[in-house]
């Protein structure tokens, strides 16, 4: 049975997937991901908020070797180098996530992009984890 990375930062397996960051009830900045109190003015009183599932790509790089830990991904012969960048949702929030594209030719700053899902590894039971990547759109 699939199941997600982290189940507490996304709708998934909702066909069509959010992220869930928070919003602040004192000064309405919003994070990724969800937190109890503001960073920018410190209070309490974060509300969950579903983030947009496009943006445009402002950064990226492409990670060509493991991650140190708690990485629970393919490590050796059976890593292969994904896409890393920093996604602007809309005017809302940027988050820094996986890209389902590695080749740096592919990959442009100003991209479209949009939320999906992919395999990320198998657990001890044999169940893919699933986690959070964009997309080109």
């Amino acid at each position: 049975m699939p199941k997600a990375l982290a189940p507490e930062i996304s709708t998934w397996p909702d066909k069509e997937a959010q992220l869930i960051g928070s919003t602040c009830g004192s000064c309405e900045f919003v994070t990724f991901p969800a937190q109890s109190h503001c960073p920018k003015c410190g209070t309490g009183g974060m509300a969950d908020t579903r983030l947009p599932r496009t943006g445009t790509l402002v950064a990226w790089t492409v990670q060509g070797f493991p991650p140190g830990a708690p990485y629970a991904g393919p490590v050796g012969d059976d890593f292969v180098p994904f896409g890393v960048g920093l996604v602007q949702l809309d005017d809302v929030v940027r988050v820094e996530g996986r890209l389902t594209e590695n080749d740096p030719a592919r990959l442009a700053f100003g991209q479209k992009v949009e939320l999906t899902m992919i395999p990320f590894a198998t657990d001890d039971d044999g169940d893919e984890i699933y986690t959070f990547a964009f997309a080109p759109a």
